[in-house]
């Protein structure tokens, strides 16, 4: 099974760069990927067998897979229709655009991979982590055409219905989680106490997301609407894979929670409204794919009731009509595509003749169709007679509840049988005699292009096992049985073609004579574009109107355009929260000394002192450099207290901190405007005195609050243990809690890419501007200089000594950086501070030389580094798991070389490496953005304007 996902993820991975170099045909070659995958699933159905890899065994979080008879089922579904699609994609598209056909491919591997997770994880939260996979994958395959705004809107509506539906799934999962002790769906099913109301509200919240999930009203609009997709994706996700994600929950968990209070009521009242209005959409819609896409919400809501009832015989007529579903819906879909494709339109109205033209393509929509009508002996037919047998023997369901229930299958069955014969009428019937404004249009006859073979055998190769599954019912029934059996109760019945005459036989001829009835009086039943029955778009639309009023009603209350209210928010809310809460709650008394040596007295007076005058100066750099001296203060009060790394990475921060300050405020004037000068204000004061006192008292309460020895007593001992490393600071940072590190160092890719976006606007600046190829630069061989860009500074600007000195000290600087980074394990020092010196060794040569400098020192686009960093540090943190350890284990390697003698390696100087190119391209990024960019948009900055040279002279 691991293999399976590890085949899909590579397959994505290399899907773009195939279809590139072999244009369409690349689909099917990686076609083999689920093909051969089907074939491990046949090979091993219902094997039981278990994956299970730790992760993160203390919150759960591991990698837990199971494949039981459920998952041989559903798998086999997705692998084998995802085959298909993918061989049908080869016809289905041009070559005009392979680069977004390569990421097309890729994300429908990359589905097909996730799908398979989804069905075999026994780990709730990876469960749900493949789940939201899914969704997000669905977004980008909805949004394949995203030029239009059909597919932006069908993308983004599809992406907000199911995802909020997955994170309300989740707090369910969390909630079912912390009842049982266990996320192990395997686990779960024996805990759980189905009759609990904290496991009755956990159930709604899961339901919620089944029911968005397989598009069940009133949460069913965004189906019809993912209709904007190419065609492939609405046979693969919206018929035989993504939308069956929620019905699969539904009865993964059927066997225990169906005896829950919330689970009848909602999926059996839902279920049926699914069947019935959307069966009467689709008999009002014209578009063919929307006829199958309110279909599908039809059938979707059939299997819900089948798998909701929570008996042996309704379970085994659920995944019956599941096999059945994805067969026949998949088919029609890709039958549609076929037509779309050839014809240049969707709309029944405009086709005529088409079963004369495409006898071959007729015949496979004539099956497919005849098993989603439920008629023999297909194997819809089957499915169908097993699910109204088990409607009316479910013991578990009072008689009025069997009444309603079995009424309103055969009334959802009756629309399925007049929608499927509107689609073969719609498609392939002949509508010549037709009073319709369709007349004008010209005959499909003179635009047909006759499909090719290849285009038409995988929709042929569905229909004809929808016809081989249905003769071969009772052999299916032998691979369908395992499941069915997990429900409590005895299994009854069983698959066949006949079972004699008796109720289920009637009421399936009367919901086919009712449908035939149907179709026949279709035009009164009110077709239109637009009907307004069941139409939840506008539910949608109104929903997001009232978001984006309340929305801004409350930006408007909170943020008025006044940076001092917004400051002052936050502040009072920070502030009366946590009093509020200490007042509550707070059980410690406070007991603190006012400090250890006179040398922290000194120190904070000094901080106390730069800090008020940081507030009444009227200079800006002055004011800049008074809130320096108090970081600088903090730094030494770390170094007092005995935390050199601390103290080096505050000094570090504080002087890049300076350095930004001071390019920024090179476009302000100098002094603030008299005009601008707020006068002591006691509010303001008084806040702030608040907020200071705030957090001196929350500090002082968690200091005190701690019951037992605390931690940092076995850091020391751990990090040399564990991690390799005798500075517990460092082997916190890249082992440890490398988790946080690694999230931290994302924000900071994401901060760089922000501030870069702010200042370039319209698209990154790119690698900086060399020396020999600044505009007008000409080498003067009778000149030399300390710095490759001094002579392209104007020479009332350039300094000597500032050249001299950068000349000396930027390669001491940077040895100074890898000192800090290759002894960071056991010594003061680490990525992060080796990155912050050699980022400061760049800002000098910045302020001496400027921007053609700044390209002379680093000549390579920050964009790289951050991304290399990233991949470096986000590669270590899993590679490990290749090795079959937990992700982010560090491994020692000790070797003796001459010279050097005895070396020890830990691994995670690859994490640390990742940070240190992280913060290197972060600053210069930094500088790139605040400094250089600056420089070409102000004409009088230091180093903006090259130099023209005439007759030996700079100017």
């Amino acid at each position: 099974m691991l293999a399976i996902l590890l085949a899909h993820a590579a397959a994505a991975l290399v899907a773009p760069p195939c279809v590139r170099m072999a244009g369409r045909r690349g689909f099917y070659a990686l076609a083999l990927v689920p093909l051969g995958s089907l074939v491990w699933v046949i090979t091993h159905w219902n094997d039981g067998q278990r994956v299970r890899i730790d992760w993160a065994p203390g919150i759960h979080l591991n990698l837990d897979l199971r494949f039981d008879s459920l998952s041989s089922i559903l798998a086999t579904l997705v692998l084998g229709i995802g085959a298909l699609i993918l061989a049908y994609c080869a016809g289905y598209f041009d070559d005009d655009d392979r680069q977004r056909l390569g990421i097309f491919a890729g994300y429908m591997v990359a589905f097909s991979g996730a799908m398979f997770g989804l069905v075999t994880s026994d780990n709730m939260i990876l469960m749900f982590t493949f789940w939201e996979a899914t969704t997000v994958l669905s977004f980008l395959l909805v949004g394949h055409h995203a030029e239009q705004v059909a597919g932006r809107r069908a993308a983004l509506q599809a992406l907000l219905v199911t995802g909020a539906g997955g994170l309300t799934m989740l707090v369910g999962i969390i909630m079912v989680g912390r009842e049982c002790g266990s996320y192990r769906l395997s686990e779960v099913v024996v805990r759980v106490d189905p009759h609990s109301w904290s496991i009755g509200v956990a159930v709604v919240l899961i339901l919620i997301g089944a029911l968005s999930k397989s598009a069940i009203v009133p949460l069913h609009f965004w189906l019809p609407g993912a209709m904007a997709a190419p065609t492939p994706v609405s046979a693969y996700l919206h018929a035989a894979a993504m939308v069956k994600a929620g019905v699969y929950l539904v009865a993964r968990l059927a066997p225990v929670f169906a005896v829950s209070a919330p689970w009848h009521p909602i999926l059996l009242t839902l279920g049926v409204l699914s069947m019935i209005l959307a069966g009467l959409r689709s008999l009002q819609v014209y578009d063919l794919k929307l006829v199958l896409a309110f279909g599908t919400v039809s059938q979707l809501g059939f299997m819900m009731v089948l798998l909701a009832i929570g008996t042996p015989d309704a379970a085994l007529a659920g995944v019956t009509m599941i096999v059945a579903h994805a067969l026949f819906k998949a088919c029609l879909f890709m039958v549609v595509g076929v037509i779309d494709h050839s014809a240049g339109t969707r709309d029944m109205r405009r086709l005529s003749g088409l079963g004369r033209r495409a006898p071959v393509l007729c015949g496979t929509a004539i099956l497919a169709a005849l098993s989603m009508a439920g008629i023999p002996p297909l194997l819809g037919f089957a499915g169908k007679e097993s699910a109204l047998g088990s409607i009316l023997e479910a013991d578990n369901l009072t008689g009025p509840v069997k009444l309603a229930v079995g009424i309103g299958v055969v009334v959802g069955s009756m629309f399925t049988v007049g929608y499927s014969v509107r689609f073969l009428w719609g498609a392939f019937g002949s509508k010549n005699g037709q009073a319709s404004d369709s007349a004008s249009v010209p005959e499909p006859q003179r635009t047909w292009h006759p499909p090719g073979a290849l285009f038409v055998a995988p929709a042929a190769v569905l229909a004809v096992a929808s016809l081989a599954a249905g003769l071969a019912a009772p052999g299916l029934d032998r691979l369908l049985r395992p499941y069915a059996q997990t429900l409590p109760g005895r299994l009854d019945s069983h698959l066949a073609l006949w079972h004699g005459w008796g109720t289920p036989l009637t009421l399936s001829m009367v919901a086919i004579a009712c449908g035939l009835l149907l179709f026949e009086i279709r035009d009164r039943i009110g077709e239109s574009a637009n009907p307004r029955l069941g139409n939840a778009d506008r539910v949608y639309d109104a929903t997001l109107r009232a978001m984006d009023q309340l929305s801004l009603r409350m930006t408007g209350a909170t943020q008025r355009g006044s940076l001092p209210l917004n400051q002052a928010l936050i502040l009072i809310t920070l502030i009366l929260l946590p009093i509020a809460m200490l007042t509550i709650e707070a059980r410690s008394r406070v007991s603190l000394r006012l400090w250890d040596s006179p040398l922290q007295l000194v120190i904070g007076l000094i901080m106390i002192g730069m800090a008020l005058g940081a507030t009444m100066m009227r200079n800006r750099l002055a004011a800049v450099l008074l809130v320096g001296v108090t970081g600088y203060g903090c730094g030494a009060i770390f170094a007092l207290h005995g935390a050199p790394d601390l103290a080096l990475t505050q000094f570090l921060v504080e002087t890049l901190t300076l350095v930004i300050f001071v390019l920024v405020l090179r476009r302000f004037p100098a002094d603030i405007e008299a005009s601008r000068t707020a006068a002591f204000k006691v509010r303001r004061a008084l806040l702030a005195a608040l907020v200071g006192a705030t957090v001196s008292v929350l500090a002082a309460f968690a200091i005190c609050a701690r019951g037992t020895d605390p931690i940092w007593h076995r850091i020391p001992s751990a990090a040399y243990q564990f991690g390799g490393g005798k500075n517990a600071v460092n082997v916190l940072l890249v082992d440890i809690r490398a988790w946080d590190t690694l999230g931290e160092i994302s924000v900071l890719v994401v901060a760089a890419t922000g501030v870069a976006s702010l200042m370039f606007r319209s698209r990154r600046f790119g690698t900086l501007t060399r020396v020999a190829d600044a505009p007008g630069y000409t080498h003067d061989p009778n000149r030399t200089y300390w710095l490759p860009s001094s002579g392209l500074v104007a020479s009332r600007h350039r300094s000597m000594v500032l050249a001299m000195t950068t000349r000396l000290l930027f390669p001491t600087i940077m040895m100074l950086s890898a000192y800090f980074f290759f002894s960071g394990h056991n010594a003061p020092g680490g990525g992060f501070a080796g990155g912050l010196t050699a980022g400061l060794a760049l800002v000098l040569r910045y302020l001496a030389g400027g921007r053609y400098e700044l390209a002379e020192a680093l000549p390579v686009d920050p964009g790289h580094l951050l991304g290399a960093g990233l991949a470096l540090a986000g590669g270590t943190a899993t590679g490990s798991l290749l090795l079959g350890a937990p992700p982010l284990s560090s491994a020692i390697i000790q070797v003796t070389v001459p010279i050097f003698g005895h070396i020890k390696l830990v691994t995670a100087m690859l994490f640390d490496l990742g940070v240190y190119l992280i913060v290197v391209g972060l600053v210069l990024d930094v500088l790139r953005s605040l400094g250089a960019r600056l420089d070409t948009e102000d004409p009088m900055t230091t180093g903006s304007l090259p130099v023209i040279r005439s007759e030996g002279e700079t100017r």
